[in-house]
């Protein structure tokens, strides 16, 4: 993890990357891979990260999707019925109201956007892919954040595989196992940082 975090000092602070040079019209959307074990130290990386990147006078806001998600129920005034009563409902009540209340196209893209701020924002770095399944799924939210106004990169971390086939094809698995859930689509337009060189 400690290499990671050298690794995405350099790229994520790099002047070109958070100018988005060289995304031939693509949205400045990466996925940032990682062992699905490794998620309390992933999380210390990340807090670490955008302290550094801080230093370097870069404006960093760190968003956990969890967290949002409780913000949007809080706000609507669901989250403390939900949590005194979840043992009464039935778990796909509990799912269907944690989907409806997570939705990436009507509920998390908004908050997000309006999380990030204005254009003061250099750098997103998105934690949390892992804790909002199986009620919000990482494909889901690259799917409607593609059509965002997105004026600067943004990192989502990721807790499993992500593989671009040459023939244009992604695949996300999360938690990097044949038992994690596979999602194909013909084209996610995020890049993958492990293969990013700068």
């Amino acid at each position: 993890m400690n290499a990671l975090g050298e690794r995405l000092v350099r790229i994520l602070g790099d002047p070109n990357f958070l100018a988005m040079k060289g995304l031939a019209n693509e949205v400045p959307i990466f996925i940032q891979t990682y062992r699905p074990e490794q998620e309390d130290a992933l999380r210390r990386m990340v807090e670490s990260l955008a302290g550094r990147l801080r230093n370097a006078g870069i404006t960093v806001r760190p968003l956990d999707l969890f967290e949002l998600v409780l913000a949007e129920l809080e706000e609507h005034g669901i989250l403390d019925e939900l949590l005194e009563h979840e043992q009464a409902w039935e778990k796909a009540d509990v799912l269907e109201t944690l989907q409806n209340f997570s939705d990436p196209r009507t509920r998390l893209v908004p908050r997000l956007m309006r999380a990030i701020g204005d254009g003061e924002t250099q750098l997103t770095l998105v934690t949390g892919s892992g804790r909002v399944y199986p009620f919000l799924r990482t494909h889901n939210l690259l799917e409607s954040l593609q059509p965002a106004m997105l004026n600067h990169p943004i990192v989502i971390f990721f807790p499993g595989e992500y593989t671009q086939d040459p023939d244009g094809g992604s695949q996300l698995r999360l938690f990097g196992s044949e038992l994690g859930p596979r999602i194909v689509t013909p084209y996610y337009r995020a890049a993958n940082l492990d293969h990013l060189r700068i």
